[in-house]
């Protein structure tokens, strides 16, 4: 928020300014850095490394200590640079994607950039140390032609304008960009027309189609005081109507209206019930990617001890249950109620696995485990942090894996796991959200003497 000066005057809002730049490095969070000639920093969407643009101020006053900017205009264009396949990409358009207008492999590049810059800024780490070959690795199934861009999303979160058309949110905006189509969804999420029919009172859907099977589910939220209009989509499916979230935590009540309330997932060569929009991986190639990565990364024993921290509905519980036998043992931990209940039912037939309900640093505690042998923890966005940390690395596992969806959390926490005498045995990255800059990470982590 701006200041007032000692007149009692507000700086003055720079929107709309414009200035002429040369880009600079990219940034985490889908934009890069560039500085005017009296050195003001700029962070600008819609361009790339090397560029030379004018960059449009979006937001930021006199006194802020950094400006955001839309590229819009191109004056000398990167070789990595495309026109964006999308009609709706662009400055002021859907926020959605943030590169839209990079080579697939430039956006790979860009990737890897930013989680070269956050190991080194926030652990102190190269890619040497964590033993990662510096690349992040694309889906084999997203390799396409010039233009063509991989339909891989199959949960799509619409926001409804006030006409009632679904659409999707402009970059730090309430605003809704209307779309008629959605280049990064999965064909069973297009199928079902959502675009193409109006959706008064709601403000908004989200859309889930299963990869595993032919379960199609859609979640209304009703605007205050609204009411479900009869849905009749181009394709069969479940409709659940969702409460506005309540409370710090954010939850929200999910009402089955007809259906099923829940979606079939298939992976590992199992089927995992999914209930009212809960947590599974967003692209339909990344629940066994990350099965198959985690479990080479681990190597689970027959026999062995196993926790699943932040498990969701169990993916890594069962793959570790599958492979340590009858004579092992698996702890999951889960804070979301209804991913246990999902949990509890996917790994009822095995008999020594069991799922709690809580936070991992209040729940793991209070569990009486003094020793593991393997974990795997998939923390949110905002990472395990120091003293979940401490927790785990006290159980001394051989082997841990950390499935990351943020290189800053990540490094952050490679960080704290270093403090404690853990060391990376190595690192990958996975380009999960093409177009996006978002991207998967995953750490398998072990005592630091046994590296020495």
């Amino acid at each position: 928020m701006p200041t007032e000066d000692s007149r009692g005057t507000s700086p003055a809002p720079l929107t709309g300014h414009a200035y002429e730049v040369e880009v600079g490095p990219v940034a985490h969070g889908g934009h890069c850095v560039a500085r005017t000639e009296e050195g003001r920093v700029l962070f600008v969407r819609h361009a790339l490394p090397g560029e030379r643009v004018v960059a449009r101020v979006t937001e930021g006053h006199e006194d802020s200590r950094f400006l955001r900017a839309d590229a819009v205009e191109i004056i000398e264009a990167s070789k990595d640079r495309v026109e964006a396949p999308c009609p709706f990409s662009g400055p002021g358009r859907c926020g959605g994607c943030d590169w839209q207008h990079a080579k697939p492999g430039a956006q790979r590049r860009l990737k890897a950039d930013v989680l070269t810059e956050q190991l080194a800024r926030l652990a102190g780490l190269t890619p040497e140390d964590v033993s990662w070959d510096g690349t992040v690795e694309p889906v084999p199934g997203d390799k396409l032609p010039a233009g063509e861009v991989p339909a891989w999303r199959t949960r799509v979160q619409y926001a409804v304008d006030a006409d009632g058309h679904a659409g999707f949110r402009r970059h730090r905006s309430h605003e809704v960009e209307p779309v008629d189509h959605c280049l990064i969804a999965a064909e069973e999420i297009s199928e079902l027309g959502i675009e193409r029919r109006t959706w008064p009172q709601i403000a908004s859907i989200d859309a889930i189609a299963a990869s595993g099977s032919t379960d199609r589910q859609v979640i209304l939220t009703p605007e205050p005081g609204g009411r479900l209009p009869l849905v009749e989509l181009d394709r069969p499916v479940s409709v659940l109507r969702a409460e506005e979230p309540r409370g710090r935590s954010g939850s929200r009540a999910v009402h089955r209206v007809h259906g099923r309330p829940f979606v079939r997932e298939r992976a590992d060569g199992r089927t995992w019930r999914v209930g009212a929009g809960g947590f599974w991986q967003v692209h339909t190639a990344a629940a066994d990617l990350l099965v198959d990565a985690v479990m080479r990364g681990l190597t689970p024993r027959k026999g062995e001890t196993a926790l699943d921290l932040y498990c969701g509905v169990g993916l890594f519980a069962g793959a570790l249950a599958d492979r340590i036998g009858p004579e092992g043992a698996v702890l999951g931990i889960e804070s979301g109620k209804r991913a246990v209940e999902d949990a509890r039912h996917n790994l009822a037939d095995f008999d020594r696995v069991r799922v709690e309900h809580g936070r991992v640093d209040r729940v793991l505690p209070a569990t009486g485990i003094t020793e593991a042998d393997v974990v795997v923890l998939d923390p949110p966005r905002s990472g395990a942090g120091r003293d979940t940390v401490k927790l785990l690395t006290a159980l001394n596992p051989r082997r841990m894996a950390y499935v990351a969806c943020d290189p800053a959390a990540l490094a952050r926490d490679l960080g704290y796991f270093a403090e404690s005498g853990y060391r990376v045995r190595f690192l990958r990255a996975f380009d999960l959200f093409p177009m996006t800059h978002h991207f998967e990470c995953l750490a398998i982590l072990e005592p630091a003497a046994k590296g020495a």
